[in-house]
């Protein structure tokens, strides 16, 4: 793990140690670690319970584990708020959609990029010299880069509480990408929508791992497992709070523990790209 210098391809850039986190004497997470390198998309499987929401919870600063260490970048960040980490670069997007339902699709991605706005509220509040360049920075590149990569062009002034689920679920993505995560965690991006919209977002979520411009790093947790063979370069499998492995997925679909937890067939690696 890299401390104080610059974290290059293949640097673990995000490591979770030793995690312990109750709920009364409910072990959620019982000893869990983690390293994620950068660049790649590590993905984070197990049964309905299993403690994937929970590790998101805790990674991003909505929980705080009783036992263990989170790093990010080498530096410890187990303390600090959910504004604090986002500020580093750790995005989300969430299982159950956190929209402003009655704002423009527009205005939801842009609330993702307000920390990169240095302005303060009283110059914000008349909109000109340093604040109106700023603003409209954020828009080019929100314009230009994800309404461009999510293909919502066409409903960008629509209001989101009106939208389909699966234009919902982009419009999420989008908010998270606004804030220019270095590492971003996607819960259950793919729950509930059909095949077509799952290959958009498998192609959205490899584009913005791939892609020069974004390059970003992916914790994915999701329960299309043909997906998550097809696109993940690690996946660890949790079953009530325990690791069950943590490896390739080739290695993981075919590991028997894996086979008997989650979904009692012979193999569960599909195919790689």
């Amino acid at each position: 793990m890299v401390q104080g210098g610059e974290i290059k391809e293949g640097d673990t850039i995000l490591k979770i140690e030793d995690i312990y986190m109750y709920f009364g004497k409910v072990a959620a997470l019982a000893g869990v670690s983690l390293e994620v390198k950068k660049g790649e998309i590590h993905s984070i499987i197990g049964p309905n319970g299993a403690g994937k929401t929970v590790m998101m919870n805790c990674i991003n600063g909505l929980y705080h584990p009783q036992k263990g260490n989170i790093y990010y970048k080498g530096e410890m960040i187990d303390r600090l708020s959910p504004h604090k980490r986002a500020e580093l670069g750790i995005g989300r997007t969430f299982q159950k959609l956190e929209l402003y339902g009655g704002m423009t699709v527009l205005d939801n991605i842009r609330m993702g990029s307000h920390i990169h706005l240095k302005t303060g509220v009283l110059s914000g509040s008349v909109y000109v010299g340093k604040t109106k360049k700023e603003e409209i920075k954020e828009r080019e590149f929100i314009e230009e880069e994800i309404i461009d990569l999510l293909e919502i062009e066409s409903i960008r002034d629509q209001v989101a509480h009106m939208l389909p689920y699966g234009l919902q679920k982009r419009v999420e993505l989008g908010r998270a990408l606004a804030l220019r995560p270095e590492v971003i965690l996607l819960d259950e991006p793919m729950a509930g929508l059909n095949l077509e919209e799952v290959e958009d977002m498998a192609r959205f979520i490899l584009d913005i791992n791939e892609e020069e411009r974004w390059r970003t790093t992916c914790v994915l947790v999701e329960h299309d497992m043909g997906v998550v063979m097809d696109i993940s370069h690690s996946v660890l499998v949790l079953n009530f709070g325990n690791v069950i492995t943590d490896g390739p997925p080739e290695e993981v679909g075919k590991n028997p523990e894996v086979v008997k937890a989650y979904l009692g067939e012979e193999d569960l690696y599909i195919s790689r790209r």
